[in-house]
């Protein structure tokens, strides 16, 4: 698996009625529920990293602030790059923008911290 530092990656999504926090259960308001944006920033740095017959990432961390609404419909770019790796962890600045305006608005930020781990190793845990 090669990753290396500054390494990036992008998922755009667009907000659906199942994504609202009323619809996951995290709040009651028609607007992204923070747990489908930490998926959606997740699978920004799971693009990053790729994955082999024998390897992928799992993620471990994540530490994001949720900073704006997003309503249904909304375009939401997530992004993530490679801060720091240590071994077989990998560390990851994100952040989600969205367009408001005219102009790319922040909608969350933080970090995330992957492990790279042997595909049977990690599965064999589950036994």
């Amino acid at each position: 698996m090669e990753i290396s530092l500054g390494q990036t990656a992008s998922v755009v999504r667009q907000v659906a009625d199942t994504d609202t926090a009323a619809a996951v259960g995290s709040g009651d308001l028609p607007v992204l529920g923070t747990p489908i944006l930490l998926a959606w920033l997740e699978a920004a740095t799971v693009a990053v990293c790729g994955a082999t017959d024998q390897q992928t990432t799992v993620g471990t961390r994540i530490a994001v602030d949720h900073v704006r609404p997003s309503a249904v419909g909304t375009l939401v770019t997530c992004s993530a790059e490679v801060a720091e790796i240590d071994g077989r962890i990998v560390t990851f600045k994100v952040q989600a923008t969205q367009e408001q305006d005219g102009t790319q608005a922040l909608a969350g930020r933080g970090v995330v911290t992957r492990a790279i781990v042997e595909r049977e190793v990690f599965l064999a845990k589950l036994q």
